[in-house]
Formats: C-alpha cells, sequence, structure tokens
C-alpha cells in the first residue's frame, strides 16, 4: 500500500490525502484518510499549497514612459548607476510597502523608506535617503521600473 501511495503521490503531485484516498479506493485499497495523512507525513509526501500571486503593479498608466538610460550598461564602480523598486512586506493584519534603492555595483543598499501608501513620497523619502550625507558625481543614473510613483 505504501508503494501505491508514493505511485500516485508522484504521479499526481496536486493530490492530497483525500483524493489519494479515492484513487487508492478505486484500486481496491480502502484506507481510511487520516491513516493516508500519517503515511503521507512520514513519507514526507504532503501536498504544499499554492500562495496566490497578488497583483501591485499596474503597467497600463496614461503617465509619462521615460527611456531606459540603464540599458544593458555594467557600472564599473560605486554611484554609477542605482536601481530602485518598490515591494510590499505582508504583515499579520495587513501589509506596508518599502522603496529600496541598491547601489547596482556594489549591490549595497543606499536608500529605502517603509510606508503605508504606495504614494510618489515613498519613492522620494527613499532618494532622499540615500543622497543625504553622500556625494555624487554628475553621470549617476537613478534606474527604477515604469511605477507611477
Amino acid at each position: 500500500m505504501r508503494d501505491r501511495i508514493q505511485q500516485l503521490s508522484l504521479s499526481y503531485p496536486q493530490h492530497g490525502s483525500r483524493r489519494l484516498a479515492k484513487l487508492l479506493a478505486m484500486d481496491g485499497i480502502l484506507v481510511n484518510r487520516k491513516r493516508m495523512q500519517r503515511l503521507m507525513r512520514e513519507d514526507n509526501l504532503l501536498v504544499l499549497r499554492k500562495r496566490r500571486y497578488v497583483v501591485t503593479t499596474d503597467s497600463r498608466h496614461t503617465y509619462a514612459v521615460y527611456p531606459n538610460l540603464a540599458g544593458e550598461s555594467k557600472p564599473t564602480a560605486v554611484n554609477q548607476l542605482w536601481v530602485a523598486d518598490i515591494t510590499y512586506i505582508r504583515l499579520r493584519e495587513s501589509f506596508v510597502y518599502l522603496a529600496v534603492i541598491p547601489d547596482a555595483f556594489s549591490r549595497a543598499v543606499v536608500g529605502w523608506q517603509m510606508g503605508n501608501t504606495l504614494a510618489a513620497e515613498l519613492a522620494v523619502a527613499a532618494l532622499d535617503k540615500a543622497l543625504d550625507g553622500r556625494t555624487v558625481e554628475p553621470g549617476l543614473v537613478h534606474h527604477s521600473d515604469r511605477g507611477v510613483q
């Protein structure tokens, strides 16, 4: 029975203990769902639930689209190319937004800001933190995706 459970689990990786118990019943092997779950747990065959994908970017906005100044360029020193992005961090009852600006050469975070809204002020505050106390030469490219911020 254990061999058959393993075969079925490999053939149907998305099936849990209830579905596999029904497939076993069609083979003439009757097994309690709790026993099936225990055997699957012991053999590390439990199905992991897929998390729902959350869309956070609206690419169909009406704002101006600026050219990609970073292109395929490879920075040779720090403070030549800063990339920026905004992501969200899920909390127990809500989530917060994190705007981060890493240096593309050193991969060190030069500026960041957390906030409750996705307003443009969040990205500007992260850029202000990156510029604060830092001397940058002309020619620094600050690259971000095509978000409205």
